[in-house]
């Protein structure tokens, strides 16, 4: 086991306690990743063991060597969940968005891949709770509707359909009839403060004279 694991060990047993019996923490202790290199932010997203990696950068004159580094291409992305019915901001880098894309989603990307290759802390609680989630899903009973059923609804929902489409034409339809009234009053006070301007006018040029 790498000192990662260790690490990842000891945190999880803190937080469990004696609660777990130690034949499911040897079980755990099985499906912990080994890679011994994981960048420190890489706990905060899905990295899909792509991680930062060293080597020398050679000149191509006297062939001098220093020292450098790659960093993966990391995107922060907005991933939809099914089994969540919400979307995910996580981190990823491109080569995870890849593996998601060829597995079908990220749901069927955290199910499909062991607990010993996920190297990320966070892909691992993902997978933990889709899991469960599935898991639960798995025990509800099934109904199905009979056509009367299956026909009501539809009915329903046609109707709520055209009650929000006529609500949003009266909603239309107030918006301008007000915006209407306000040009109106708009023109009827320029008329009047004109009509003030040229009383005024005429008051000084019959004084005037």
């Amino acid at each position: 086991m790498s000192f990662r694991s260790q690490q990842l060990y000891k945190k999880m047993a803190k937080k469990v306690g004696d609660s777990v019996s130690p034949e499911a923490m040897e079980s755990v202790k099985k499906c912990l990743p080994d890679s011994k290199l994981v960048m420190g932010r890489a706990k905060r997203g899905i990295y899909a063991g792509r991680h930062i990696q060293f080597g020398n950068k050679v000149s191509e004159d006297g062939g001098n060597k220093t020292r450098r580094s790659w960093k993966p291409n990391v995107q922060e992305k907005r991933l939809f969940s099914y089994i969540l019915d919400r979307h995910i901001h996580v981190k990823v880098t491109t080569h995870a968005l890849r593996c998601i894309d060829k597995a079908g989603g990220i749901d069927e990307y955290l199910l499909q891949t062991p607990y010993n290759k996920m190297d990320t802390e966070m892909g691992l609680l993902w997978k933990a709770k889709i899991e469960k989630m599935y898991e639960e899903l798995g025990k509800m009973e099934v109904c199905f509707f009979s056509p009367e059923q299956e026909a009501k609804i539809e009915s329903g929902f046609k109707e709520y359909k055209t009650a929000k489409t006529e609500a949003k034409r009266a909603a239309r339809r107030n918006f301008s009839q007000s915006m209407m009234g306000l040009k109106l009053l708009g023109n009827e006070n320029q008329l009047a403060h004109k009509a003030s301007s040229q009383d005024r006018t005429k008051e000084k040029v019959s004084s005037a004279s």
